[in-house]
């Protein structure tokens, strides 16, 4: 009997020819009725306790702000909307096919959820509309108020001791290795990653936070609290762990009630939070200033500050201030003021402006950094063209506490070119220049960096003038590298050669035993670099200045004089020494 295939399908079978039947489609199972829960009352209360329940384990959870200009609060109602609308379908034995059954079914069991659904939708539509940039371009462009200032005249010359030499990742590893020296806390804690930059007692420093090293460390210290914080001076590079008497109970490492987020939402439902930064008063006690942001465009734009929570780490205490006082040093942040900055640079002529005729249309640089200024600490960064990305038209300092914040304009090259000019400074060395901060040396503005290698640690210094950055000198201190700086500058006339000599720094004289002597010659000079017993680093005399320092031989006892960075002699590295004298010979004799 012959067999043909059946291409109806896979399965490989065989059906003789003439058996025309098909086979009927089978049967669909009739649904299961479902009851529907109590009455219309009880099936209601249900519902609520289910949405409840949702709602503060939700809450609880993501902690969104009660309020309308909060975007995760829209979120949060939608959520609460479609749980009461899923369990109002469970309750009610509700049973149909395709959405629009389930629609109907909402329209009518429902009606307070479904038009809260719409309400709120309505709300974001307007919203938005109410603060695009398109249409509100004039009032973004009026967020960050601006002053034209002078530079030589408001910015004045700040002594090394003011000068912060040290960014977040070397201040990182400074509190890693300060950590790592103390055996009762290196196994239990780590370092919050957050180096805040403030100005504690006249000085710039790095502060940040321990947190816990787990979730089992958190459960066996908790009680006690986080024990101390790190102080690391950003002139000395010296990191202090700050021993506390009381430990810290309120912090972003902790979970439950003592979290900051969560302490901070349920003592303040309504109000939307900046990141909360770590800082200490000026007698050492450490607090969170939390910054209320708000929206001043619309229902969703012109993100800005309106004061600050400071909450006490310790106790928990908290209280909010339109006006922080004096000792806080960041309430905006360089996220907010950058911003800010960037709509008045784009829109103070008008939306159509910024994108076809683009006159004097700026845009800030991709980086930032921050300096002292009268106990403030003011965010830098440069200013340039959106038409060109080569050179900075001038730069802003923003003051952090208060916002006030001024345009200096200063033409010349941008951070990212004064980087690279340094860096090839010192090419055969591969090191790494850090953002620059911005200074004034000889009433000329001035990128000051520091130089890393690759180990992360700092190595030399670097200057870069702004306006001629083939204007390039380094040193392996700050002493040296002003004073290198200084003379090329004076080399290329800009200055006179009377302010060609550093004038900062404090003169001390110590003594010690010469352990070895090397010579090199520099710019025509003869250097003699001296290193003591017990020392790891070199004097450095140079025999231009200081013509008697061929006859030091090793095995001489000497005082030598130097000029002072900062709080305390440095151990290692190239000490430029201005004279010294042998045992036994008398100041006049050595002079």
């Amino acid at each position: 009997m012959p067999f043909v295939f059946n291409f109806g399908g896979f399965s490989g079978g065989f059906q003789q020819p003439g058996a025309g039947s098909t086979t009927p489609p089978p049967q669909r199972r009739p649904r299961k009725a479902r009851k529907p829960i109590g009455n219309a009352f009880t099936r209601t209360l249900i519902n609520l306790a289910v949405t409840a329940v949702f709602g503060l384990v939700y809450f609880y959870a993501e902690l969104p702000a009660l309020n309308f200009h909060a975007e995760d609060f829209y979120v949060f109602v939608f959520l609460l909307c479609a749980v009461y609308c899923v369990s109002a379908v469970l309750t009610s034995g509700f049973q149909s096919e395709g959405v629009k059954g389930y629609v109907g079914f909402v329209k009518k069991q429902c009606v307070v959820p479904f038009f809260v659904f719409l309400a709120l939708i309505a709300a974001i539509a307007l919203g938005s509309i109410s603060s695009w940039v398109v249409l509100r371009a004039g009032a973004y462009s009026k967020l960050l108020p601006i002053e034209t200032g002078d530079f030589t005249a408001d910015i004045e010359e700040i002594s090394y001791d003011q000068i912060p030499m040290l960014d977040a990742d070397s201040a990182a590893r400074l509190g890693s290795r300060k950590l790592g020296e103390l055996s009762d806390m290196v196994s239990q804690f780590e370092i919050l990653p957050s180096y805040n930059q403030i100005n504690y007692q006249g000085r710039p420093v790095r502060v940040t936070s321990l947190a816990y090293g787990d979730l089992i460390k958190w459960f066996t210290n908790r009680s006690a609290g986080l024990p101390a914080y790190i102080v690391i001076d950003m002139v000395t590079q010296e990191a202090e762990v700050v021993r506390l008497e009381d430990g810290m109970k309120y912090t972003t490492a902790e979970h439950f009630g003592r979290n900051l987020y969560r302490h901070l939402r349920f003592n303040y439902p309504t109000y939307m939070f900046d990141e909360p930064v770590f800082e200490i008063d000026e007698s050492g006690t450490p607090y969170w200033v939390c910054s209320r942001l708000v929206k001043t465009i619309g229902l969703f734009g012109g993100t800005d500050v309106q004061g600050a929570v400071l909450v006490n780490a310790i106790t928990g205490e908290s209280q909010y201030y339109e006006e922080v006082p004096s000792w806080v040093d960041r309430v905006y942040s360089s996220d907010i003021i950058m911003e800010q900055y960037d709509y008045y640079g784009q829109y103070h002529n008008g939306f159509l402006n910024s994108m076809f005729g683009q006159r004097d249309v700026t845009l800030t640089t991709d980086g930032w950094n921050y300096i002292a200024i009268d106990d403030d600490v003011y965010m830098y960064t440069g200013v340039t063209s959106v038409t060109s990305d080569q050179s900075n038209i001038g730069f802003i300092l923003s003051n952090q506490r208060t916002k006030e914040t001024h345009f200096y304009p200063v033409a010349g090259a941008t951070e990212s070119s004064a980087m690279e000019s340094a860096q090839s400074q010192v090419q055969q060395m591969r090191y790494k220049a850090t953002f620059p901060l911005l200074l004034n040396i000889a009433d000329q503005p001035t990128y000051f960096m520091a130089l890393k290698g690759d180990d992360g640690l700092v190595k030399m210094y670097a200057m870069v003038n702004v306006e001629q950055y083939q204007i390039v000198e380094t040193g392996q201190t700050l002493a040296a590298c002003e004073s290198n700086y200084r003379q090329a500058l004076a080399h290329s006339g800009i200055i006179a050669a009377g302010e060609a000599t550093v004038s900062g720094g404090e003169t001390r004289t110590q003594d010690g035993v010469i352990a070895e002597i090397r010579t090199s010659v520099i710019d025509g000079n003869t250097h003699f670099y001296v290193r003591l017993k017990d020392s790891l680093g070199f004097l450095d005399f140079n025999a231009a200045e200081v013509p008697r320092a061929v006859l030091l031989d090793v095995g001489d006892h000497i005082w030598y004089d130097f000029t002072l960075e900062g709080a305390q002699f440095p151990e290692n590295g190239i000490v430029p020494a201005t004279g010294f004298r042998f045992e036994g010979e008398t100041q006049e004799a050595a002079s």
